[in-house]
């Protein structure tokens, strides 16, 4: 069984850098500072949910079948996976697009949302 690469010491907490690589065939060593991705800092559940997310296309539907989860609980491991990437959640982005009933609706019919999408939509519009 392979081992994955810890990111995080042990001790203090703070990120790990990789000071050698060596060739598993010929035993040849490059030594220096080597940086993981950010994807590699993304806990075993969080890269999980970006595989599917990526297999599925991004569709939330497809994603919500797949893990047998609710609309909200794919938004919220979305936004979970964007900031342990370092990145800044959108606040309420996909609601400014839509400010009335009828913007919904015709996304909806123009299968720009999905159903679970335009129902939670609606719910803010209409709450």
């Amino acid at each position: 069984m392979k081992k994955q690469v810890i990111t995080k010491c042990p001790i203090c907490g703070d990120e790990l850098i990789i000071k050698k690589l060596e060739c598993k065939n010929c035993h040849s060593v490059i030594k220096g500072d080597f940086y993981l991705s950010k994807l590699n800092y993304l806990s075993n559940e969080q890269l999980e949910f970006v595989l599917i997310f990526i297999k599925n296309a991004g569709n939330i539907k497809l994603i919500e079948k797949e893990l047998n989860i609710s609309y909200p609980t794919v938004k919220k491991n979305l936004e979970d996976v964007i900031k342990a990437l370092g990145f800044q959640v959108k606040e309420n982005e996909t609601k400014s697009n839509y400010e009335s009933r009828k913007d919904v609706l015709t996304a909806l019919k123009e299968e720009k949302i999905t159903y679970e999408e335009a129902k939670e939509l609606l719910k803010d519009i209409e709450g």
